[in-house]
């Protein structure tokens, strides 16, 4: 067998090796901070300091102009819960180069005593070598998006928890109003809930307040509002639905919000026309090839169109679905060489393991939860159209099951 040519692996970006060096191993009142830098003794030895610092903003702020002071290159900050954004905004206000690290990898190293001087030190040697893999962190126009965007989310999720428990109060009172309505939040169904709230008790003028398709079930309403509805259940279900409209109208404030916050972003507003579909840009061309941008089919105007309205082409993605996106993932698609990046980097792949000739796959992680869960949304929903997304799923699914199809 003849000498193969050996191939060249250039280092990523992280993982030059730096003179000056901080690290901060982060607890919730306080943070170890090390700082290694030459020792100015004329040799390649290295010196340690290591001193601790409040977590609070004055004494973060005194530390940036000190680190500045020392000519430091990268500051490496430890992920320990919420804990490491003081560190990490003030830091990076105060001009110093910061990346955030999982502790989970930079730790596990078998026989090291554990102490945070120790800590400290350690993730101060890892940095000068450039041996750590910084943590995604969006600019700051786009953190505030994702505050937002979050918010909306967590909001959307007690809103329906609400109306779970409305959906128990009925069953308690022997309503079965569920069992005929596809979902308790319309308008016939709030209608009907709210007649029962003043008093209307008659089943065939409850039935009587269907809108639409729900009147062909007029029988069906008769027997299903046909119970015990008194007082006391009139009293919790008006509580629950008060609840249900402040949420609603909190949720309705969120979204003018973050609308007004993308539209501010340059980058959202004037996307480039014609990028390559593996940007997110496209929708699908239904031929089975890939998939193009509205705005490069024949005949369509070449104007640039706002990034949210380029990902609401694509099937399965709604201009909700969109935003959450954004918010996410952010618009500097530089971070991310690859489509197939951003999905390792989303969790949404298996981890490759390779030894000798034999293949293997890993966990993918857990992810980003709010990204992995607008996205499972819309891949459920492309897998229910006639595109060559939904045929991809129809295909998988017969032989993978229904979640790897729609992961894939």
């Amino acid at each position: 067998m003849g000498k193969r040519e050996p191939e060249e692996i250039p280092d990523q970006e992280h993982e030059q090796l730096y003179q000056r060096v901080c690290a901060i191993d982060v607890a919730k009142d306080s943070g170890k901070v090390c700082v290694r830098t030459p020792s100015g003794t004329g040799t390649e030895r290295r010196v340690s300091k290591v001193w601790e610092v409040e977590a609070t903003f004055n004494a973060v702020s005194q530390l940036g102009e000190e680190l500045v002071g020392m000519r430091v290159e990268k500051v490496t900050v430890e992920s320990t819960s919420d804990y490491w954004r003081i560190w990490f905004y003030v830091l990076e206000a105060a001009g110093l180069e910061v990346q955030l690290v999982n502790a989970r990898e930079v730790k596990n190293a078998p026989g090291r005593p554990k102490t945070d001087r120790l800590d400290s030190i350690w993730l101060a040697k890892l940095t000068e070598k450039g041996m750590l893999r910084p943590s995604f962190v969006p600019p700051a126009p786009v953190r505030a998006l994702r505050d937002y965007t979050r918010m909306r989310i967590d909001l959307t999720q007690e809103r329906t928890r609400y109306w779970s428990r409305l959906e128990k109060l009925l069953e308690d009172s022997l309503i079965k109003l569920s069992t005929v309505t596809s979902k308790m939040d319309t308008a016939s169904g709030r209608d009907m809930i709210e007649a029962l709230i003043s008093g209307e008790r008659g089943p065939q003028r409850l039935a009587g307040l269907a809108r639409g398709k729900l009147k062909a079930k007029h029988a069906l309403l008769v027997e299903a509002l046909t119970g015990r509805f008194d007082e006391h259940h009139a009293e919790l279900a008006r509580l629950l639905l008060d609840q249900i409209d402040a949420l609603t109208g909190q949720i309705d404030k969120l979204t003018t919000r973050i609308e007004q916050l993308i539209s501010a972003m340059p980058a959202a507003a004037t996307a480039p026309v014609g990028d390559p579909p593996d940007q997110g840009t496209g929708a699908d061309s239904g031929d089975g090839g890939h998939p193009t941008s509205a705005c490069d089919r024949p005949g369509a105007s070449r104007t640039p169109r706002p990034a949210v309205e380029r990902l609401d082409d694509i099937p399965g993605i709604s201009t909700l679905t969109a935003q959450v996106i954004i918010a996410e993932v952010g618009l500097d698609m530089s971070r991310f060489p690859t489509a197939d990046h951003l999905v390792s980097w989303a969790k949404l792949c298996p981890r490759t393991i390779q030894s000798g000739s034999k293949n293997g796959s890993g966990k993918a992680g857990k992810g980003n939860p709010y990204l992995k869960g607008v996205l499972g949304q819309a891949a459920a929903t492309a897998a229910r159209t006639d595109t060559f997304l939904g045929e991809r799923y129809r295909r998988i699914v017969k032989r993978r099951g229904k979640l790897k199809a729609l992961v894939a």
